[in-house]
Formats: C-alpha cells, structure tokens, sequence
C-alpha cells in the first residue's frame, strides 16, 4: 500500500509552490554569497533576479539590470572546488555587459581571472574589489534578454502572488 495513504486519507496537495522564489539547487554557502551580492546590489539600484535561464540552456547566479539598462551576471563560487570544475563562465559574457564571480572570504580571490569583475560577500554584505570590464551586448542580444528578464521576473512575481507572499512596489513603479 502506498506509505502516504495509509491511514486512508489522501494527503493535501497544494498546487502552489510553499516558496516559489527558492528552488533548492544552490548550497548553504552559495546561498549566503547570494544574499549578501543582491543587498549590495540592491543598495546600488540594481533588480535581480536568481537562477535566470539563457538562450543557450545556461542558468546565471544572478542577473541584474541596472537603472541605466546594464545587464550584469554574477557567478557564484562557494569553494576552490566549485571553479575548477565550472568551465563554462566565459559563455556568460554573451549575455552581459560586465561579469563578475563572487565568492566568500575563505575562497581566495586569486583563483579568479583577472579579466573578470570579482565581489566578496559575507552574506550580510559584498563588496565590489574588481571592477568587470565592460563588454556592451549587441543589440538584437540585448532585446532578446531584456525579454527573458521581463518575462521571469512576470511569472516568478505571479507565484509568489499566488503563494500568498507580500510583493512591494517599485520605488518609482507608481510615476
């Protein structure tokens, strides 16, 4: 007999997600990273967004679009191990205009190629100590991602609705 359906009741079954803004891939230790990149992105005016699927079938950490249009990504790496074996990050140039790691103290900043921006968050915080390089998307690039980012954040705002979670105003959503 099914273990669930013993007693002989059928379980509850919500169709909405408990928290449809975490999807459980990412460690405890990346998930501290993350926190403390997006209050400081936040604190910069940046919106992100987590875990963004590309064009290619990539997922970016984190997607942020700046006030100006500037589409960041930032890559989390919670351990030595995790770089080595993410070989992948140079295909996420292509879909931004500035790339940066971001990690936490006990990783050391120099496994990190220079060539990329590079944050250092202690989950309370970060701090930008590597400016990325600019390398601006081209147009018809630029159109097709900032449709991606409209059309994730739509959906992941219209689960948390649905989940029952308080969604704030934008600042200057009301002009």
């Amino acid at each position: 007999m099914n273990e669930i359906c013993k007693n002989g009741r059928m379980p509850i079954v919500s169709p909405i997600l408990q928290n449809p803004l975490a999807d459980g891939r990412q460690s405890e230790r990346a998930m501290i990273v993350r926190r403390g990149v997006q209050r400081l992105l936040r604190e910069m005016g940046a919106h992100v967004l987590p875990e963004i699927s590309l064009a290619t079938g990539r997922r970016a950490d984190l997607l942020a679009l700046s006030r100006q249009g500037d589409i960041w990504i930032i890559e989390i790496k919670s351990s030595i191990e995790d770089f080595r074996v993410d070989r992948k990050w140079p295909e996420y140039r292509l879909h931004s205009d500035r790339f940066f790691f971001a990690t936490h103290p006990d990783v050391p900043s120099a496994i990190f190629p220079e060539e990329c921006g590079f944050i250092l968050s202690d989950g309370y915080g970060a701090e930008i100590l590597r400016e990325a390089p600019e390398h601006r998307l081209p147009p018809a690039t630029r159109k097709a991602l900032m449709l991606r980012i409209a059309r994730a954040g739509a959906a992941r705002l219209l689960a948390a609705e649905l989940a029952g979670v308080a969604v704030p105003a934008l600042d200057d959503e009301s002009d």
